[in-house]
């Protein structure tokens, strides 16, 4: 059993680190880390290196393998942790913070505090001082689904 392992490892050539480097590559796509990744070019590499240097012996290019793999997954978390990526919209599933700093026109008046907008295709209620109906009103803050807004000063 285990002279067939060692046959199979020593019978790799450069081809096979490719195809096993793409196949690490189709599972990242499946996997919810950076893991797959870099072992898939790990294995690239080491392919490169078997097709430059074909009388490299398997262990030697096993070794390199594992070098690059370990180097490069602790190098990705270490830079990751140092620069975490910006997210794209970090207002996604926070609607209400989306409208901060917008202006809007009360469509229903605010009394004792309360009162509506119209947003896009949605009814906001909304908090501030009193007004009338069609006064113009920025959105200042949210508090749940209720939207905080202070007057817009007439120019």
């Amino acid at each position: 059993m285990m002279e067939t392992i060692i046959a199979w490892l020593a019978g790799l050539e450069f081809w096979s680190w490719w195809i096993l480097g793409l196949v690490l590559i189709i599972l990242e796509v499946f996997a919810p880390s950076t893991i797959f990744l870099w072992l898939g070019i790990s294995a690239g590499v080491v392919g490169v290196v078997a097709w430059v240097v074909p009388d490299m012996r398997w262990e030697y290019q096993w070794i390199i393998f594992a070098g690059i793999s370990v180097g490069s997954i602790v190098l990705s978390r270490l830079f990751l942790r140092k620069h975490p990526g910006v997210e794209d919209n970090i207002t996604l599933n926070q609607r209400g913070v989306q409208y901060i700093g917008r202006q809007f026109t009360l469509t229903d008046a605010i009394q004792n505090g309360r009162g509506k907008i119209h947003v896009d295709d949605t009814q906001w209620a909304v908090e501030g001082p009193d007004l009338d109906a069609g006064a113009v009103v920025r959105v200042t803050g949210v508090d749940g689904t209720l939207l905080i807004v202070e007057p817009v000063a007439k120019t």
